[in-house]
């Protein structure tokens, strides 16, 4: 567990850190994209396997049907993920699309996973978009940008589609079904 809390941390510092210590931030130059890009890797790493390694401790029993709930929630992240580069009719509907799908993406696994590390790893990721947010609306003032063509949000939308496909199959081959059984 505790692999999994330092990864957690560690990207939450790695993602705050221009934005809390900006001074800092700005001394480290070019090279500090470099720190950065590694601490975030790092994060990852720690995450996975801290995850993976951590002992099954159940808090409480999701019921079954929370699993489709949790599918048409993924299905809606992977779009909003998708609305961040769009250049479609659908740009600039919402500010933080990326960070939206993050929310959704962790408030869909905290239904269907009941066990400290899945409430450690989910709730903390939950946490840091939440406070990404609150930081960026802080710091920068934003303007929306004009809509593109809707042909662009119709290749968004088979993009979902192949996206929530393909992760559904490496689930599987993970020995994780997301449709349940």
């Amino acid at each position: 567990m505790t692999l999994l809390i330092l990864g957690v941390l560690l990207w939450t510092f790695a993602h705050y850190y221009k934005r809390l210590m900006p001074t800092q931030r700005a001394a480290m130059g070019e090279k500090g994209k470099g720190v950065i890009a590694l601490a975030l890797f790092v994060s990852l790493l720690l995450m996975i396997f801290g995850y993976r390694w951590a002992e099954f401790i159940p808090i409480w029993s999701p019921p079954s049907f929370f699993t489709h709930i949790n599918n048409l929630m993924m299905l809606i992240a992977f779009f909003m993920f998708g609305m961040s580069a769009t250049t479609g009719r659908l740009r600039g509907k919402m500010r933080h699309p990326m960070l939206m799908s993050v929310k959704i993406w962790a408030c869909a696994h905290l239904l269907v996973n009941g066990d400290l590390a899945s409430i450690i790893l989910f709730g903390g990721m939950l946490a840091w978009a939440i406070g990404s947010v609150i930081l960026i609306n802080r710091a920068e003032n934003w303007e929306r940008p004009e809509p593109g063509e809707a042909k662009k949000d119709v290749i968004l939308v088979v993009i979902t589609l192949v996206t929530f496909t393909v992760t559904a199959i490496i689930h599987m081959l993970l020995g994780v079904s997301p449709f349940g059984g």
